[in-house]
């Protein structure tokens, strides 16, 4: 086995958020393989960022982000503690989340706010033009209207600094670091000569 040493349990502490206890047992799992044993942190990570999601946020902060005096963007994102909030890693969260709302313009915050008739007009729509096989006509429109919406829900869109996950993803990487719960409660986006 590989030697493992402190830095590299350091690291993948700061990396994954994790304990210094927490960090060298996975470097020992993974045999010293550090990429291997970070996958694996993140895993964990993650599954416990799941588990915070029904912790309530009531504090947090509005970012802006202006690109070229054409399109700007606030976004109101809510943690649980001021502490948090008050954050590098909060307030460039904040930052970037901003930068996607102004780059990809999107219309609801998650899919719970997509109003219903807006739902049933697209989902008429859809339904109209199907052309598959009936059996299959329910499954196949239920992968249409999440893919139809996909792009115009902020937490479905693929992140734009690494499309390899979405927005929901990139939040609960944070929600692991910091070990409290991070919601978007709002979000608003202006464009020169565009009105609503």
């Amino acid at each position: 086995m590989k030697n493992i040493s402190i830095e590299d349990i350091k690291k993948l502490k700061e990396l994954s958020g994790v304990g210094l206890t927490d960090a060298k047992t996975a470097l020992v799992e993974a045999n010293g393989d550090f990429d291997k044993a970070l996958e694996a942190m993140r895993k964990k990570g993650l599954t416990k960022a799941e588990k915070r999601g029904d912790r309530e946020t009531r504090e947090g902060l509005v970012d802006s982000y202006v690109h070229d005096g054409r399109i700007g963007a606030l976004v109101e994102l809510n943690c649980e503690t001021s502490f948090v909030a008050k954050t590098d890693e909060f307030k460039d969260l904040a930052h970037k989340l901003a930068m996607q709302v102004a780059s990809m313009n999107p219309l609801y915050v998650s899919e719970d706010d997509i109003p219903e008739a807006d739902r049933e007009k697209k989902l008429k729509e859809l339904s109209e033009n199907f052309k598959g096989p009936e059996n299959m006509k329910e499954k196949i429109l239920e992968g249409q209207m999440k893919k139809a919406f996909a792009d115009k829900v902020l937490l479905s869109q693929p992140y734009i600094l690494d499309d390899s996950k979405t927005v929901a993803d990139f939040i609960k990487e944070s929600i692991a670091k910091t070990g409290e719960n991070i919601t978007i409660r709002q979000f608003k986006r202006v464009e020169l000569g565009v009105t609503e």
